[in-house]
């Protein structure tokens, strides 16, 4: 699979899944989002040592590599050979969680079936184990929310960065005009993943909650991602939104 293709199979995956944001018309469809926000965990072949290996063959280079504890991630960010969208790969640790959610997890995991598990596309294919239970799905949920996230989604884009300034309008003004299609922002320091740097402005749009179907064949619905608009201070200097997403005192730089 080339980079371009992968880069696509990512974003139909993600606006089917997210259809709301999938219809957005406030920019013009060929824009790049300037970050990827992808999710796994370190289980097997989901794992990101071995993810890396493979989207090194579609021209990724990583440009570092984090220890976020406070939210049980290793975080890798990876920069393709071009102008297109970094990676945020965030990968969570089944060791930050207690005994019995991490077994469960790691149980749902290993049902995965062989064919699932192999080559480019595992993060663009969809959930490649069983659907959890609901009653499985809270207990993940209280242990850790992108536990509960992934037994649902899979490994898998969590959400997509766009910066304002790449989209030729400020933040206030796009997020008064997403507020107005009934996506309201959060302005918080995280977005569902990480932790935020200071030197950007941010605004977390979760997608609108879902119909999904557990594996008891009861309903619930559950926003799951979303949209993530950036805006750089002045102060920020001349790197990429995706170089100093991450709060410097919130990482620890694994050499």
């Amino acid at each position: 699979m080339q980079r371009d293709e992968f880069v696509q199979q990512l974003w139909l995956d993600y606006i089917h899944s997210h259809p709301d944001i999938g219809g957005l018309r406030l920019w013009p469809l060929s824009s790049t989002a300037e970050y990827l926000t992808l999710v796994t965990l370190n289980h097997g072949p989901f794992s990101a040592s071995v993810l890396n290996n493979r989207l090194a063959h579609m021209g990724y280079r990583q440009v570092a590599h984090y220890a976020m504890a406070d939210k049980g991630l290793l975080i890798r960010l990876l920069a393709p050979d071009d102008q297109g969208s970094w990676l945020v790969l965030a990968e969570l640790q089944l060791g930050t969680l207690s005994k019995l959610p991490r077994e469960a997890l790691a149980a749902l995991v290993n049902q995965s079936h062989p064919q699932d598990c192999k080559g480019h596309n595992l993060l663009c294919r969809g959930r490649p184990w069983p659907m959890p239970s609901w009653s499985l799905y809270q207990q993940l949920l209280k242990a850790h929310p992108l536990a509960a996230w992934l037994a649902v989604m899979g490994p898998r884009l969590h959400h997509a960065g766009f910066d304002c300034a790449e989209l030729g309008d400020t933040l206030t003004a796009l997020n008064d005009q997403l507020e107005k299609t009934g996506m309201p922002g959060e302005k918080e320091p995280q977005n569902g993943v990480f932790s935020l740097s200071t030197l950007i402005e941010h605004h977390f749009y979760p997608a609108m909650p879902q119909r999904i179907i557990f594996s008891d064949g009861d309903e619930h619905r559950l926003c799951l991602g979303g949209l993530a608009l950036t805006q750089k201070h002045i102060d920020a200097g001349h790197e990429r939104i995706a170089e100093i997403l991450i709060p410097a005192h919130a990482r620890c730089e694994i050499v």
